[in-house]
């Protein structure tokens, strides 16, 4: 890989990070077009995530930090209690509610990658999985506009549940997110419109969607390190830097107008995109 080509990848990936489109798959398109080898190892997929993970915490360092100061400061105050019902409940101020809730949606994504990650990284180097996964992002972008238009009757009740969302709700979002592991399957499209299906408001779902992938993608970057990827990748150091610079720099500017741009366009449109990308994927490749 030229050190150009990593920094075309890099910025196909912090621009369509934020967008319902897959990023993932934008990469592999990315390097079909630029005659980049697919079948080398993640690691610069893995890094380029990374980077644009950086960009989300930086965006989002007010809101990380008021969660990471409300869960430690409120530590003391957990127990255990009768409700009027008289059944036993667990009482937590509202940054640890949010986070147990995040932390409850990474449990699919952590079992997919401690046990099937052979045979995700085997569906990557694939163009045509990536045309089939942007037709089934299409389906469920289209499906969830539909199902969560104004005035129409959600398939689950749009209840008030403390912060926006319920367990039950971030456990459902979190299934999604461990099928988006296939390329050209859209991370944030699968689990908004997960979401919005499941009765989540869109103004809540946003915000959930970015923050519940950060663990996941910096603990994959972290074990990529310990595991000594970086020494056994066919990437050249050089490479991997700018494609993570590159990454970082578009993501960091991007992300605040599409965290914007998905809460209040209709996904319909990014539905179309992803139909006419797959339709050229299949007669072009």
């Amino acid at each position: 890989m030229e050190w150009f080509e990593a920094v075309l990848l890099g910025l196909i990936q912090g621009l369509t990070e934020f967008l319902p489109v897959s990023s993932s798959g934008h990469l592999e398109i990315g390097k079909v077009l630029l005659g980049v080898e697919t079948t080398e190892d993640l690691l610069f997929t893995t890094m380029v995530h990374a980077a644009t993970v950086l960009s989300t915490i930086i965006v989002f360092r007010k809101q990380i930090w008021d969660l990471l100061k409300g869960f430690f400061c409120g530590i003391k105050d957990w127990k255990i209690t009768e409700n009027e019902a008289g059944k036993k409940v667990f009482v937590c101020n509202d940054q640890t509610d949010y986070l147990f809730k995040i932390a409850l949606s990474m449990i699919p994504i952590m079992v997919v990658g401690l046990f099937f990650k052979d045979s995700v990284e085997a569906l990557f180097g694939s163009i045509q999985v990536v045309g089939f996964a942007l037709i089934v992002t299409a389906l469920l972008l289209f499906f969830s506009d539909y199902a969560s238009r104004p005035g129409r009757r959600s398939i689950f009740p749009a209840n008030e549940y403390r912060n926006g969302i319920s367990y039950w709700q971030a456990f459902a979002i979190g299934l999604g997110q461990s099928f988006a592991v296939v390329p050209g399957l859209s991370r944030s499209g699968t689990t908004i419109s997960t979401g919005l299906i499941c009765g989540v408001r869109r103004e809540s779902m946003a915000q959930f969607s970015f923050l519940m992938v950060l663990v996941p993608i910096l603990g994959e970057t972290f074990l990529e390190i310990v595991g000594g990827e970086f020494g056994a990748s066919s990437v050249g150091a050089l490479p991997l830097i700018l494609g993570f610079v590159s990454a970082f720099l578009s993501g960091l500017f991007a992300c605040k107008a599409m965290v914007a741009l998905v809460k209040k366009a209709k996904l319909s449109w990014f539905a179309l995109y992803c139909l006419v990308a797959a339709a050229c994927i299949f007669i072009f490749a």
